[in-house]
């Protein structure tokens, strides 16, 4: 009778998201994202990708990118599933 739903279940996970600034960062810049994955794209871009315990969490890493004055390109949630081979990708 009180067994959690699965949309409540579902919120237990971390979602996973993908961030893009503008410029390439290198590998040193991993540490100021709390170990989210950093791909440099050939458009000029860095996609950052990893899990995300939960909104706090985004709104923490949105800020980190503001405070080190990084251009915000966009933030995506990823779905989980097979993923379309990167066709912009360095």
């Amino acid at each position: 009778m009180n067994e959690p739903s699965a949309a409540a279940a579902q919120h237990d996970k971390p979602e996973i998201y993908e961030i893009r600034v503008q410029g390439h960062l290198d590998e040193r810049w991993a540490a100021q994202f709390e170990g989210l994955t950093l791909t440099r794209e050939a458009d000029g871009a860095t996609c950052l990708t990893g899990p995300v315990v939960d909104q706090a969490a985004l709104y923490g890493l949105l800020r980190t990118v503001r405070d080190l004055g990084l251009t915000l390109i966009s933030v995506s949630n990823v779905k989980p599933g097979p993923r379309k081979p990167p066709h912009d990708r360095a």
